[in-house]
């Protein structure tokens, strides 16, 4: 292990978390909620529970899930870490907003209420560390927002959750020159209704940085005393270079990333030449590529922790060994340079690689 120097991150009064999340998406395998595939693709229960107990062996103490991760799969499994483990000893994240279940929307009534006590029961706890918003469609005209709100602020207020999560501000393809401008402003009016303590946003060079309201996110969350998740720092494995450009990856039913843009040709072809100048400089392999993707967002912020992803104990060992000392500024620099080119690129092939693929 070298993970030595990565102290714990205080992300709330009560939780200080190893700054290495993990995100238990993928292992609630295939999933399709409203007609659209949303999960993953095949897992292996067992060596998914596996990679679960090889994170907390590594020190990992921050699991990030969500209701709609193979509806409650997900959360079952974790709970069933959970039942080996000293639930003090854990900080558990989960999230609802995305189930509409018999409802006319998921947040509508008492929805949310239902979903929170559905996801405590399939996690065998009593309280959540934090429970996050999934998304921030309160319906038309914002109509189920302050019921939303009273409902969160409740379950913090009787000790049934620790901490409020907010999704951050979240790159929606648009043709709409202003609409990053009015993503941007309805997502601050949110923001100082709700009072969150902690917000998760997507993280990574494929996407456009997070703003809020011309400022971005790291600075706008350091100034109201909000810490920060960072999602997807490996772009869902695209920045460690295991993918090739000429054999596309092809996804079964209920995998969100058969209709991803992102694995399809060209797209792969312009990340594979825009990870070049990184694997000169530090190294051909997939852990040298891991090692600094995981790196560059682990040292944006000290009020962040960085989530990855896994399947199986050999992705957390990878990720959790790989990550050697940090980068120096220069490093910080030039590695910032290369994404900036690769995401100039992507967006220069006239593709807008945020648009999903036509069924």
């Amino acid at each position: 292990m070298t993970t030595a120097d990565l102290a714990l991150r205080r992300l709330t009064p009560e939780i200080a978390a190893f700054p290495l999340a993990i995100g238990c998406w993928a292992i609630g395998g295939p999933t399709v909620n409203a007609g659209s595939p949303i999960g993953w693709g095949t897992i292996d229960d067992g060596r998914a529970l596996d990679g679960l107990r090889t994170a907390v062996e590594y020190g990992a103490n921050f699991f990030d899930t969500a209701d709609v991760f193979g509806h409650g799969h997900s959360e079952r499994l974790l709970g069933r870490l959970l039942n080996e483990v000293d639930r003090e000893s854990l900080f558990i994240a989960s999230k609802a907003g995305w189930v509409r279940g018999s409802a006319p929307h998921p947040y509508a009534g008492p929805r949310l209420r239902h979903q929170f006590e559905q996801s405590v029961e399939n996690l065998g706890v009593e309280y959540l560390d934090v429970y996050f918003l999934h998304t921030l469609d309160f319906g038309e005209d914002d109509v189920h927002l302050h019921t939303v709100i009273n409902q969160m602020q409740a379950l913090r207020e009787t000790g049934y959750i620790k901490a409020i999560g907010m999704r951050g501000p979240h790159p929606l393809a648009s043709d709409r020159r202003d609409a990053a401008d009015i993503r941007s402003s309805r997502f601050a009016k949110i923001f100082r209704l709700l009072r969150p303590d902690i917000l998760w946003a997507r993280f990574n060079p494929l996407s456009p940085p997070p703003v809020v309201e011309g400022e971005d996110l790291f600075s706008f969350t350091a100034r109201h005393g909000v810490s920060l998740l960072l999602t997807e720092p490996l772009a869902q494995g695209l920045l460690t270079g295991k993918y090739d450009p000429e054999r596309p990856p092809v996804f079964g039913a209920g995998d969100h990333r058969r209709h991803k843009r992102w694995f399809t040709n060209p797209a792969l072809s312009i990340i594979a030449d825009g990870l070049k100048p990184l694997r000169e400089r530090f190294g051909h392999s997939g852990r040298d590529l891991t090692r600094v993707a995981l790196r560059y967002s682990l040292q944006q912020a000290d009020h962040t922790a960085v989530v990855v992803g896994f399947s199986e104990p050999t992705q957390i060992k990878q990720n959790l060994e790989c990550i050697g000392k940090p980068l120096t500024a220069e490093e910080i620099a030039f590695v910032d340079s290369v994404y900036r080119g690769l995401r100039r690129n992507l967006q220069r092939s006239g593709e807008n690689y945020l648009v999903e693929v036509p069924a």
